[in-house]
């Protein structure tokens, strides 16, 4: 039976809207494909780990080796949250990527902080005119900044957790490996005579790395108990053989008594947690 014009006309129209769906269906894959492509980095050393979690310090695994291709689901600190191909995923560090992830961080939360608290273990440090020694203290002041700094969402690592020996050279290499986005070493100075010096000094080495670091943390102690004597050049090897920004705080005279008196308040410590963290959050939303 021969079909009427309508129905011949009805058919093609039909046919068309099939065919139109059937195009836009494999656009959207195309499409859909080439997001997918485009987010994706390839890695840029000849292997590279996935860990567990957003840091070095996670369960690695898988290798992957130059060239693997993997997807970007989602980033945390300097870090992404990936898939490969076949479908395993986990964290790899953004700078073993191509192309590398932003290398600005402008909230703290999403900061990775190397503390690091002077002398430990053989090394005491300085000694108050009572015989308390430096690596006590700096090792209490670090690990308040730490709990600080936590509660607000950024990594920290610190050199030292405990009571033992950290080498000069340790304390760099870890702000080096972690990619730090600022490193404070904390120290308390030390003058030759008692009681002859007083007041808080801040120290960078390199001044176009670390110089607007230093700025930032130590506008916020013009308020605290000692006086402030300002930022300084310091020749010291843990800010020196540092690769990222870094700065080294001498909060303090410990044989001088009026300053050691505030060294040992908690009151103290807690003043300076609160103005470094301060001093963070503004060196970084200023980036």
């Amino acid at each position: 039976m021969r079909r009427s014009r309508k129905q011949h006309n009805s058919f093609k129209i039909s046919n068309l809207a099939v065919l139109s769906l059937i195009i836009a269906a494999l656009i959207g894959i195309i499409a859909s494909r080439t997001f997918a492509y485009f987010k994706q980095v390839e890695v840029n050393v000849s292997q590279v780990e996935l860990r567990k979690g957003p840091g070095v310090e996670y369960q690695k695994t898988k290798s992957l080796s130059r060239g693997t291709r993997l997807t970007v689901l989602r980033s945390k600190y300097h870090w992404y949250y990936v898939r490969t191909s076949q479908n395993n995923f986990g964290w790899v560090a953004n700078w073993n990527l191509n192309p590398q992830g932003p290398k600005k961080i402008h909230h703290l939360n999403n900061a990775t902080i190397v503390l690091d608290p002077g002398h430990g273990g053989s090394d005491s440090g300085a000694l108050s005119s009572s015989g308390k020694m430096e690596k006590t203290y700096t090792l209490k002041l670090a690990i308040e900044v730490a709990q600080e700094l936590r509660a607000r969402g950024a990594k920290v690592y610190l050199t030292r957790t405990s009571d033992r020996f950290v080498s000069l050279a340790a304390r760099p290499n870890l702000s080096n490996e972690v990619h730090a986005d600022a490193f404070i070493s904390f120290h308390f100075d030390s003058s030759p005579t008692e009681n002859s010096a007083s007041g808080v000094t801040t120290y960078y080495y390199h001044r176009q790395l670390s110089y607007r670091l230093a700025s930032s943390i130590n506008q916020k102690f013009n308020n605290i108990s000692l006086e402030n004597r300002g930022i300084e050049f310091g020749n010291f090897e843990v800010i020196r053989d540092n690769d990222f920004p870094a700065i080294l705080l001498e909060m303090g005279y410990i044989n001088t008594d009026r300053d050691f008196q505030q060294i040992r308040s908690s009151h103290y410590r807690t003043t300076v947690a609160n103005d470094v963290v301060a001093g963070l959050n503004k060196y970084f939303e200023s980036n």
